[in-house]
């Protein structure tokens, strides 16, 4: 096991891929929301439960700062460092596991665990439906089944970190 952390360039280009939004909305469609429905989000990607929701000091109705939204994210990411680190059983170099993180933060970590491009990533000359890392990355490119343009380019930044160490976004 690894004992990897993500990089500042990292954290930085997943906030700004994430975006900071202040009050609680609905990620599947980006409305802000009064009410939880699943999908609600706030800060930097962060999914609310329904219980953090129903709590009485739910300190999200009201939103939250930029900062408090930060903190919220590093506790977030946590899982997934420990996450990457645990699963990919192989040196990589500090851009690679960024870019692993970044994407297990965005598919979740049960969808990593058990993709091709953890599976690729372990060994390249793996058995899987892809012709490649590259094409089994990319392949993540659909929410309810449909492409979505906005997860085409999240995966093109993510690979481009992975491959170049080109940390645009």
């Amino acid at each position: 096991m690894q004992n990897n952390q993500m990089s500042d360039k990292g954290m930085e280009l997943l906030m700004s891929i994430e975006a900071f939004r202040g009050t609680p909305y609905d990620d599947q469609n980006g409305n802000q929301i009064s009410n939880w429905v699943k999908g609600a989000t706030i800060g930097y990607g962060h999914l609310i439960s329904q219980a953090e929701w129903n709590q009485s000091s739910n300190i999200y109705k009201n939103g939250i700062s930029q900062a408090q939204a930060k903190a919220l994210f590093v506790k977030d990411l946590t899982p997934f460092v420990d996450g990457v680190n645990a699963k990919v059983a192989v040196t990589i170099s500090q851009n690679q596991f960024d870019a692993l993180v970044i994407l297990a933060f965005n598919i979740g970590l049960g969808n990593f665990g058990s993709s091709s491009v953890l599976k690729l990533v372990n060994n390249p000359s793996a058995q899987t439906n892809y012709p490649d890392l590259e094409s089994a990355w990319k392949a993540w490119n659909k929410s309810q089944g449909k492409v979505m343009r906005g997860l085409e380019n999240r995966r093109n930044a993510e690979w481009n970190i992975y491959s170049d160490n080109d940390y645009v976004r």
